[in-house]
């Protein structure tokens, strides 16, 4: 049986080159010949935004930051009491293959009135001054020590969680997906959070996805 990927499209960037590519009935996104996201579950990308809205009492404004192939988003846009989510996506290459070929995958999230997608860096797009949210999702990459992009890097660090809490609102959760586990980010969230959860999803081969889920913020910007 031949498993060779089709491939759908191929895109340059700034950051490097991106694929779109077809393995029987699932898509994948190669990043920099680095494997970075598939269809074949996404079991905890959903995880990654359902763990934060159970725990959050208020969940009217979400921030989901990477759109990834939309599971994510379509997770979020299933709570009931979300009235807003905002979608940062540096790749517009994404963003267009969301609206078409992983558009069917999502129930095509990005047609959701509620749904804003806005194409530029999260990195530097949350050091100015926003409306706080509920719930903030993070898979921009592939976890605190594992980033295909090293601009990412400083989504990480003591700046990246103090401009987060800046968005937060006194009551929200952030959460980051991660493939791989990191006890040192752990570390480094308690810092800054009196509340810090992890949570894991087992996959058929490899180290398990990683959720962190960190609230109640020890100083509020």
């Amino acid at each position: 049986m031949d498993y060779t990927p089709e491939i759908i499209e191929r895109s340059h960037t700034e950051r490097g080159d991106i694929q779109l590519q077809k393995r029987e009935r699932h898509y994948e996104i190669i990043y920099n010949g680095i494997f970075l996201m598939a269809t074949y579950n996404g079991k905890s990308e959903r995880l990654l935004v359902s763990s934060a809205l159970e725990r959050c009492r208020s969940a009217h404004r979400v921030l989901i930051g990477g759109l990834g192939v939309g599971f994510s988003l379509e997770e979020a846009l299933s709570d009931s009491r979300v009235g807003k989510v905002d979608v940062v996506e540096i790749e517009e290459v994404i963003i267009q293959w969301n609206r078409s070929h992983l558009a069917p995958l999502s129930g095509f999230a990005l047609d959701d009135p509620r749904t804003q997608v806005i194409h530029t860096d999260l990195v530097k797009w949350m050091n100015s001054a926003h409306e706080p949210y509920d719930v903030i999702c993070l898979d921009i990459d592939n976890g605190p020590d594992w980033t295909v992009s090293e601009s990412n890097n400083g989504l990480y660090s003591e700046k990246g969680i103090e401009a987060l809490i800046r968005l937060l609102r006194s009551h929200g959760i952030i959460s980051f997906w991660s493939a791989m586990a990191s006890p040192e980010f752990v570390d480094h969230l308690k810092i800054f959070f009196d509340e810090v959860e992890v949570k894991f999803v087992p996959q058929e081969r490899g180290e398990p996805d990683y959720i962190y889920l960190a609230s109640s913020p020890k100083i509020m910007h």
